[in-house]
C-alpha cells in the first residue's frame, strides 16, 4: 500500500472526522482520482511531438498516457474533428497516492519562486485544479532528453461536497497552499 494511503486511513481520516463533525466515518471526503492533461497545440502539424509528449506524461504518471482527440472542428485554429492534439492520464488507487506523494514532496518544492498553491482553484464541487508550466520539475524527466518544455494540468477530484471540505482534506495531506496573511 502507498505511504499516503496508509497515512490517510490511520491519521487523516480520524482527524477530519473530528474536525468537520461528521456523524459517520464514511462521510469523510477522500481523493477519488487525479487527472493529468497535456494540451499540445503544435501536434496538428507534426504527430511526432505528440508521441514525445505521451512518452513524457507516461513517465510522470507511472502508467500509460492516452492521446486525446478533438470533439469538433474549429476553423479558426485549423483543427478538424478527430485530430489528436493532447495526452491524458487518469490515476486511481495506489498509483494516484504515489503520484500525489511525489507531487507534494518532490515536484512542487522544485518550482522556481514557489509561494504556494492558490486556495481559490476549487470548482465549487470539491475538485482542485492547478497548472504546471514546466514538466521538468518531476525527477522522472531527464533534462537532456526533452525536446521542448511543456506544461501540464493536474486536477485532483475528491468526494467532498464543497470547497471547504476539499481544502481541509488537501491541507491534511500537507498540500502547500499560500498564506493569505502575507498577501
Amino acid at each position: 500500500m502507498a505511504r499516503l494511503a496508509l497515512e490517510f486511513n490511520k491519521t487523516i481520516k480520524p482527524l477530519l472526522f473530528k474536525k468537520l463533525n461528521y456523524k459517520n466515518i464514511f462521510e469523510v471526503p477522500k481523493i477519488t482520482k487525479i487527472v493529468l492533461n497535456m494540451g499540445i497545440g503544435e501536434a496538428k502539424e507534426e504527430s511526432k511531438i505528440l508521441d514525445k509528449a505521451q512518452e513524457e506524461l507516461t513517465l510522470i504518471a507511472g502508467q500509460k498516457a492516452i492521446k486525446t482527440s478533438t470533439k469538433k472542428a474549429i476553423a479558426g485554429f485549423k483543427i478538424r474533428k478527430g485530430m489528436n492534439i493532447g495526452v491524458s492520464a487518469t490515476l486511481r488507487n495506489k498509483i494516484m497516492y504515489e503520484f500525489l506523494d511525489r507531487l507534494i514532496n518532490i515536484a512542487l518544492p522544485r518550482i522556481r519562486d514557489f509561494k504556494g498553491l492558490n486556495s481559490k482553484s476549487f470548482d465549487g464541487n470539491g475538485n482542485f485544479s492547478m497548472g504546471i508550466k514546466e514538466q521538468i520539475i518531476f525527477p522522472e524527466i531527464e533534462y537532456d532528453k526533452i525536446d521542448k518544455v511543456r506544461g501540464l494540468d493536474i486536477t485532483i477530484c475528491t468526494s467532498a461536497l464543497n470547497n471547504t471540505e476539499a481544502l481541509e482534506l488537501l491541507k491534511a495531506f500537507n498540500m502547500p497552499f499560500e498564506n493569505k496573511e502575507n498577501n
